[in-house]
């Protein structure tokens, strides 16, 4: 991925807050005078900067020390692949020096992926007054996106340590518009990236939410995409899934062994679905392949060579 598409995101979230207009430069007293360090890499209070990793220091007083190896590296790949979403928070220590506040998972994970730079929001020990008054002011801009939104709510709630229905009364938002926003950052980053870009809207997005499985969230996020689903089309499909599946619960299927468990993953990566394998006592089955619409069966029938 270029270093273009990489800095999209930031260059996009930038529209969140007071950027480069008003520069927060670096003050270091010498004597008598001040020698000011107006680097245009470090712009104003609250918005996203891009800084050297090499330059970010861990938080001293992190109490999380365990991360899981492989999430990381899932997360690593994303970035490769899509960009960090979510920024970090620094707190500039020295002129090239900042102390990470949150984002350590984030961190370890753009270092993984080779990143040399990073975006970070960069904050001062004094600024919170000042950085709840930019978010508020800036979340009621109508060029933002949802995943911009959902991020200014979510750092509202993390660095300002507000309740939902306070951060839903800042803003003059109900709790329910809050939630919904702060849901959309718990899927895939791939699908983040698509309402970033407006390849499918907040509506979409909203519908993918009531699917509980990533792989189906991905799998219709797909769909969409690929066909130009409307909104309606969308909740139609995931409505007609879910009672699908109320109609298959109650008894629930013998765990399979690892070996066939790979091979249903890879089936299901093959078609693009979520492939299922059902294996009975003397080790006879059968393979399910469950299609979305007519152009979906003829999509699978393709791939076998039918």
């Amino acid at each position: 991925m270029s270093a273009e598409k990489r800095n999209a995101l930031g260059k996009g979230l930038s529209a969140l807050l007071n950027d480069s207009e008003n520069v927060l430069p670096y003050k270091k007293p010498t004597g008598n005078n001040t020698q000011v360090s107006t680097s245009p890499e470090v712009n104003s209070l609250g918005s996203v900067n891009e800084i050297k990793i090499a330059e970010i220091e861990v938080n001293p007083f992190q109490p999380r020390t365990d991360f899981d190896e492989q999430a990381l590296a899932d997360l690593s790949a994303s970035i490769k692949l899509q960009g960090l979403i979510q920024p970090i928070t620094v707190r500039r220590v020295s002129a090239h020096q900042f102390q990470l506040i949150s984002g350590e998972r984030r961190l370890r994970a753009s270092k993984l992926a080779g990143l040399t730079n990073i975006p970070a929001y960069i904050r001062t020990a004094d600024d919170q007054q000042m950085l709840e008054m930019a978010l508020i002011e800036n979340i009621q801009r109508e060029d933002l996106n949802a995943i911009e939104v959902a991020l200014s709510f979510q750092r509202m709630l993390d660095e300002l340590d507000l309740k939902q229905e306070e951060l839903g009364e800042r803003v003059s938002k109900n709790r329910s518009t809050v939630t919904n926003y702060l849901r959309l950052l718990k899927l895939p980053p791939t699908i983040q990236a698509s309402i970033r870009d407006g390849e499918i809207s907040m509506g979409h997005a909203r519908a993918l939410i009531t699917v509980n499985d990533p792989t189906q969230q991905l799998y219709i996020h797909k769909y969409i995409i690929q066909q130009g689903l409307s909104v309606r089309k969308v909740e139609e499909m995931v409505r007609d899934l879910q009672k699908s599946r109320t109609k298959k619960e109650g008894k629930q299927p013998e765990p399979i062994s690892f070996q066939l468990q790979k091979i249903q993953d890879d089936l299901a990566s093959k078609f693009s679905t979520q492939v299922k394998l059902k294996i009975g006592s003397q080790g006879k089955g059968a393979i399910e392949i469950p299609f979305l619409s007519e152009d979906d069966l003829a999509r699978i029938l393709e791939m076998l060579d039918w």
